[in-house]
């Protein structure tokens, strides 16, 4: 058997996607391989199809039990020996499982990096013989990377005890260049293949949004998804209680994670989550590294993450599935300060070593994107170092209308009070105060300090939302800036240009209205060519399709995903097979999962069309 009859046998696929194949063919030919691929873009089949091909058993690190639980169900569903070994296990399943290893009964055996360490598994790996060494979330292993976890520095000192070295092949989906360095040098890997294959998904939406109150536009943007599966992210445990309640008291089955729920509770809402019972996830960042749910359709953050690769992680949990899916981010200056205040407390309890100002930098990042007005996927790309077109008219920027602004008189506004509070005070205050001095609060703090004496009180009693994105168009164009050991703001020397010598001071804002997409550039459409198009009666179909899907994971207590994809049903649907030859040819039909489920679906298309007398 070779590597193709491998893929469409076990994965029902008829060829591989682009980078796929060179990392397949560096593994077999015994090299190490290092693989950065986007969210769904089918890492795991480029150590999945080698360890089937390969003598012996392939090891595969990864860092949660959800992720190893999911990947073995669907290894298994696809005809795979495959197994875990992680705490869910009872004793007497471990014992079994270790059993079956030792005699070599599984092709692939998936574990965490914290496993490696255990004197007991170092011992029975010692007799085994090891195809690989697969890294899944390779990004883990480095310090610069937003999910460091110590355990994967032990990875390489595992790999150099084995009697005899494997082929190590690293993945992940989110990494800069020096996050890829680190990959490469702190998992040992020996002159890698090295296949970057871009960070763009074309199916995602991406959306910057400001709402004056966030509880509400949050529930708002649920209601309108009723029936859809998402992931709403929150960055303290409170707020996540808080909106998950609400959102039930609205009706939605919603269900919530973090880490101050107990492991068991934590596991059944996940399952609930999983098995479409609540489709609505509320949580923490604690929740879904390597979650392999596919149909998620949307992700909401309530907060700003603290950069941008988290966010991008995040957000990516959307859309597995090639279909249209949206990542909306509701951004409030206040999330900068919870932000700060989170990183200062991890750098202070969990690190151990001074990485607070990365950080920062990494944040000054995260808030760049939410406060730019040009192409949202465009500064994604540009961050993780990926070319790309001007406009991806895929965005909420994109779509947007934005129009120039002269806000000199505005920024003259600005940049006396901040002066004026100064000379008052002696000193340099936030950009908060420096807010409610301007649009003349009555905060008995304003009147403490005496700021409401000043002549630039209540200058500018526009909506704080405004007053502060003119402050925010300010610091973009390095006339003030935030000095970040005491967060006051403070002029710089350009801002005598504008307050003495008339220099303009332009903004772009948007308009009300959104414009209509513009047509797709030739490359979006080929970014595209993964998301399946039905018309009116293929629509119908696959309802039909994902209801009969739905009805059989419920039969066998597995997540609706584990027997096909949103993806799989859509291009089902799209070639209505009458057959079980034409049913092979369906993306994602493999020959097990033909001879398991084929003659059901068979029947409902047959009862489908048969419905509509043809």
């Amino acid at each position: 058997m070779d590597k193709y009859s491998v893929l469409k046998q076990y994965f029902g696929h008829g060829a591989f996607r682009p980078g796929q194949e060179q990392l397949v063919d560096g593994v077999l030919a015994g090299r190490d391989v290092l693989g950065v691929m986007p969210t769904g873009g089918g890492k795991s089949l480029c150590y999945q199809v080698p360890a089937l091909l390969l003598p012996g058993t392939a090891l595969v690190v990864s860092p949660l039990i959800s992720l190893m639980q999911d990947q073995v169900a669907a290894l298994r569903g696809a005809g795979v020996a495959a197994a875990f070994l992680n705490s869910s296990l009872t004793s007497e399943q471990f014992i079994d499982t270790c059993r079956e290893i030792r005699r070599g009964a599984y092709r692939l055996i998936y574990v965490a990096p914290e496993r490696l360490e255990n004197e007991y598994f170092a011992s029975m790996a010692q007799g085994l013989e090891i195809s690989l060494v697969a890294v899944d979330e390779a990004h883990c292993v480095s310090q610069w990377g937003q999910d460091f976890r110590p355990s994967y520095l032990k990875i390489a000192e595992f790999i150099g005890k084995l009697p005899k070295r494997p082929p190590v092949a690293a993945f992940t989906a989110t990494a800069t260049a020096r996050v890829r360095e680190d990959i490469a040098q702190l998992l040992g890997l020996r002159d890698p293949v090295s296949v970057v294959t871009g960070f763009d998904r074309a199916n995602l939406f991406f959306e910057v949004r400001r709402p004056k109150q966030k509880l509400p536009a949050v529930s708002a943007l649920v209601q309108e998804r009723r029936g859809k599966s998402g992931i709403i992210y929150c960055a303290t445990r409170a707020k996540v209680e808080q909106v998950c309640a609400a959102l039930i008291e609205e009706g939605v089955s919603a269900t919530r994670y973090h880490a101050g729920l107990s492991e068991e509770e934590r596991t059944g809402n996940q399952n609930d989550f999983q098995f479409d019972r609540c489709p609505v996830m509320v949580a923490t960042n604690a929740f879904g590294m390597g979650i392999d749910k596919s149909n998620v359709s949307f992700v909401i953050h309530y907060n700003m993450p603290k950069n941008l690769e988290s966010y991008y992680q995040e957000a990516g949990r959307a859309g597995r599935d090639g279909e249209a899916a949206e990542c909306i981010l509701l951004y409030s200056a206040g999330d900068v300060v919870t932000a700060k205040m989170l990183l200062e407390r991890s750098n202070e309890r969990e690190k151990g070593f001074d990485t607070l100002e990365q950080d920062l930098r990494l944040l000054d990042a995260m808030v760049g994107y939410c406060k730019t007005t040009n192409c949202l996927r465009g500064y994604l790309l540009d961050y993780f170092g990926q070319g790309h077109g001007e406009r991806c008219e895929n965005c909420g920027n994109c779509r947007s209308l934005y129009v120039e602004l002269n806000i000199t008189r505005q920024a003259q506004m600005i940049l006396s009070c901040i002066k004026r509070v100064k000379d008052l005070l002696g000193y340099y205050v936030g950009p908060a105060l420096i807010i409610q001095v301007l649009r003349g609060s009555k905060n008995q703090r304003i009147r403490e300090l005496g700021l409401e004496r000043l002549s630039t009180y209540g200058i500018l009693p526009e909506a704080r939302e405004k007053v502060q994105s003119y402050i925010e168009c300010l610091e973009a164009g390095g006339y003030v800036y935030v000095e970040k050991e005491h967060s006051t703001l403070r002029p710089t020397r350009e801002a005598g240009q504008v307050l003495f010598h008339g220099q303009e001071v332009m903004m772009m804002a948007r308009a009300q209205c959104e414009v209509p997409s513009a047509p797709p550039t030739r490359e979006r459409k080929r970014l595209e060519t993964s998301v399946q198009v039905l018309d009116g009666e293929q629509s119908g179909l696959l309802d039909r399709l994902k209801a009969a899907r739905n009805k059989l994971a419920q039969e066998e207590n597995v997540p609706a995903y584990i027997v096909f994809s949103n993806a799989t049903l859509a291009d089902m649907a799209a070639k209505s097979p009458r057959s079980l030859e034409a049913f092979l040819e369906v993306s994602g039909v493999g020959r097990v999962k033909a001879s398991k489920y084929g003659k059901y679906f068979l029947d409902v298309i047959e009862e489908y069309y048969g419905d509509r007398g043809r």
